[in-house]
């Protein structure tokens, strides 16, 4: 269900950035939420985004979101800078998490442009544990980058590096030796995070955390490698048939199933569903690879079955 929350305050926080302090119109507690969640926000009756979550969790009053003005978006961050104002309202469901922190002894946090956003509460919270960590925060130029200020109080644990005075960032150097107690959490544009995967490749597994703002350039796949499935949703007594050409949440959709989606690219989460029975052939790019290998869930925007037949707790 979508509810509603009021634009209480927009402040620029760098050349192109926004973040917007969103609360509950009657004053009431906002959904607890952890760090690395995002909200879906419903901006107009066609235009729905997801933002990560960058304030601070224990502050149940208010929301506090980040947005990149993107001359080649979808709308959205347009909307957001150039319509968008305090007093209005706008619709949300969440907050969903799927870039939780998890437990480690060591962190390496990497953020490139808009992607400090969650890292921020996730800095917060292993400095308040005493954990020990690092912030490599990369930009076009300090004047687009957001949020220094706030991380200037961490002191040399944070790196800020902007392209054009420093050039790429050294991920060889911060990465090159692998760490069996640290975690690495990484958000930015797809560039950065492809350099980052290649450089943990030989980290233990699950070592590293991405958060992606955009699909990928998807694998090749042979059309004749496709195949029909049978699809049971088990709590509407429906069974369908998806052709090799229709997506799973598309036949949900066709079939008069209201299930919630956004990206349809694998991204953002939103159309998480829970698997009863068959094994999934997981094509998206939120899931760890052991939420994939136990095989409960699925996002049905883009993942398809191995076999002929699944049954979703829809």
């Amino acid at each position: 269900m979508t509810s509603q929350l009021l634009v209480r305050s927009m402040t620029v926080e760098s050349e192109g950035v926004l973040s917007v302090e969103l609360v509950d119109p009657d004053g009431r507690e906002l959904p607890a939420w952890e760090p690395g969640a995002h909200l879906d926000l419903k901006l107009t009756d066609q235009l729905s985004r997801q933002y990560s979550l960058s304030g601070d969790p224990a502050d149940r009053h208010r929301y506090r979101v980040g947005v990149l003005r993107e001359v080649a978006g979808r709308g959205g961050s347009a909307y957001v800078h150039d319509v968008l104002r305090p007093g209005q309202l706008v619709g949300f469901t969440g907050p969903r998490n799927h870039f939780r922190l998890e437990p480690a002894g060591r962190y390496v946090f990497i953020a490139g442009g808009i992607g400090i956003t969650p890292i921020l509460p996730m800095i917060a919270r292993v400095e308040a544990q005493g954990v020990p960590w690092s912030l490599l925060y990369g930009g076009r130029t300090a004047a687009s980058m957001a949020f220094t200020s706030e991380l200037a109080a961490y002191g040399d644990r944070v790196t800020v590096h902007p392209q054009d005075a420093h050039g790429l960032l050294d991920l060889d150097a911060l990465l090159g030796t692998s760490r069996i107690d640290t975690l690495v959490y990484c958000c930015g544009p797809e560039p950065l995070l492809r350099a980052v995967e290649e450089r943990t490749a030989s980290w233990p597994a699950d070592a590293l955390h991405l958060e992606r703002f955009a699909a990928p350039e998807p694998p090749a796949r042979d059309p004749a490698g496709e195949h029909e499935v049978e699809v049971v949703l088990a709590e509407s007594g429906i069974t369908l048939t998806v052709g090799p050409d229709t997506s799973i949440l598309q036949a949900i959709l066709d079939a008069g199933i209201d299930h919630d989606h956004d990206c349809t690219e694998g991204i953002c989460g939103t159309c998480e569903t829970k698997v009863i029975d068959g094994e999934v052939d997981h094509r998206d790019y939120v899931l760890t690879q052991r939420e994939k290998d136990a095989g409960d869930c699925m996002m049905v925007c883009v993942s398809r079955a191995c076999g002929k037949r699944l049954v979703l707790g829809l």
